[in-house]
C-alpha cells in the first residue's frame, strides 16, 4: 500500500465529494498510514465526553473527524482554484506546483 499523501499540514484544501462538498479549510493533521486527513471546520461530529475530574463539566462537544485524503484537493494560493499537485525540479530542489497556473506552494 502506498503511504504517500498529496497534502501537508497547514495546506488549504477543498472537499470534492461527500456531504461536506465545497467546504474549504486548513489541514490540521495528516495520517499517511491510514491515508486520512483532519481538516479544520469540516466533517464535524458530536462526541460524548465524560468529566475527567470532580467539578469538570462533561457533555457533548463538536470535533473534526478524519476523512480520506482522496476526498480533498489542494487550493492554489495564487489562482484560488482547486488543483492537482505537480512537481518541479529534482532531489532537494523538488517543489510542489499548481497544475493550472504553475505557482509554487508554500
Amino acid at each position: 500500500m502506498n503511504n504517500k499523501v498529496h497534502v501537508k499540514t497547514g495546506d488549504t484544501v477543498v472537499v470534492i465529494n461527500g456531504k461536506n462538498r465545497g467546504k474549504q479549510g486548513k489541514v490540521m493533521q495528516v495520517s499517511p498510514k491510514e491515508g486520512k486527513v483532519i481538516v479544520e471546520g469540516v466533517n464535524m461530529v458530536t462526541k460524548h465526553v465524560k468529566p475527567k475530574q470532580m467539578g469538570e463539566p462533561g457533555g457533548l462537544i463538536k470535533a473534526e473527524s478524519a476523512l480520506y485524503a482522496d476526498k480533498v484537493q489542494l487550493v492554489c494560493p495564487k489562482c484560488g482554484k482547486a488543483t492537482r499537485v505537480g512537481h518541479d525540479g529534482k532531489g532537494k530542489d523538488k517543489k510542489r506546483v499548481c497544475k493550472k497556473c504553475g505557482a509554487q506552494f508554500e
